[in-house]
């Protein structure tokens, strides 16, 4: 069980202070909005070459200076990625050169109205897994060339709403519903942190999935700006605070050599049996081995055929 002196209230600064990561690479999808910027900021602070793969590039650049600015780091770069556009994904794995330390996929939409990419994925399950699990294997060898990486997977307590459902992935037979959708892309998330860890260990990678707490940002734009609208006002955390945990698995020496784990507050989360109502504990199907293995095998085949 992953345990540290970091929780609730700890911000991105205060998990990142310390740590030096000079002549160290990292890659924050989403980078320019959101708990993106304050990952990336942390992870400039202590000295990292960072780049925001984004989609809008001018709200990239314009994130980048502040971070340069205020991080006295000028090494902060802007890429373009659209996870739903899987040319754009290959184009940006095939255009990175040398090694890559830490990848974040941090990049997500949440509860967003009935929509399908060109190929018939479901939008949700398309962008923050399919993208993402295109993104990290399309880099896996610039993971390996780092010697000891590290992959960091934003999922959410939402995955509690949703196991994958192998069987109807895009809602083809069941009536749509926005956060069933959400909760099974964020439970592919963890799924993907599981597999990766056990498929790339012998590379020195490892990955490892969060929830980053309840964070008034863009990512609730289809939600009237206030998630599912139940989260009571003293759980709901600031940007800096909500980056926390992603900046925590990127870089603390806890999390050496481990992968395949769920955290929330900075600290492992409990396996749930049954969903808890809260914003934390991660649910045992999120986990479970051979739910990982075949989402990656169902995933390898739908690129192929996309």
């Amino acid at each position: 069980m992953i345990e540290t002196a970091f929780g609730f209230s700890s911000t991105a600064a205060d998990v990142v202070r310390g740590v030096e990561l000079g002549g160290r690479r990292a890659v924050v999808t989403g980078g320019a909005s959101g708990i993106g910027v304050e990952t990336a900021r942390a992870l400039a602070s202590a000295g990292a070459e960072v780049t925001l793969a984004v989609r809008d590039v001018s709200a990239g650049e314009r994130t980048a200076k502040d971070i340069a600015a205020t991080t006295g780091n000028e090494k902060v770069f802007v890429a373009e990625l659209d996870l739903t556009d899987l040319a754009s994904v290959r184009g940006f794995a095939a255009g990175w050169q040398g090694a890559l330390d830490i990848l974040v996929n941090n990049a997500g939409v949440m509860a967003s109205p009935e929509e399908y990419t060109e190929q018939g994925w479901e939008l949700q399950f398309a962008t923050n897994h399919l993208g993402h699990f295109a993104l990290a294997t399309g880099l896996h060898d610039a993971l390996v060339a780092a010697g000891n990486a590290r992959v960091v997977v934003v999922s959410s307590s939402g995955h509690q709403l949703s196991p994958v459902v192998f069987d109807d992935l895009n809602f083809a037979f069941r009536p749509y519903d926005r956060w069933l959708a959400y909760g099974q892309s964020k439970t592919a998330n963890v799924l993907f942190a599981v597999e990766a860890s056990r498929r790339w260990a012998a590379d020195g990678i490892t990955a490892n999935a969060l929830m980053p707490g309840a964070i008034y940002t863009n990512l609730q734009r289809h939600t009237e700006g206030r998630g599912s609208g139940k989260t009571p006002p003293e759980l709901i955390k600031t940007v800096e605070q909500g980056a926390a945990t992603s900046v925590l698995l990127a870089v603390s020496p806890a999390l050496e050599g481990i992968g395949g784990r769920y955290c929330a507050d900075c600290n492992e989360a409990e396996v749930l049996d049954r969903r808890s109502g809260t914003l934390s504990g991660v649910a045992r199907y999120a986990l479970d081995r051979d739910n990982a293995e075949r989402l990656w095998t169902v995933s390898e085949g739908l690129l192929a055929e996309g």
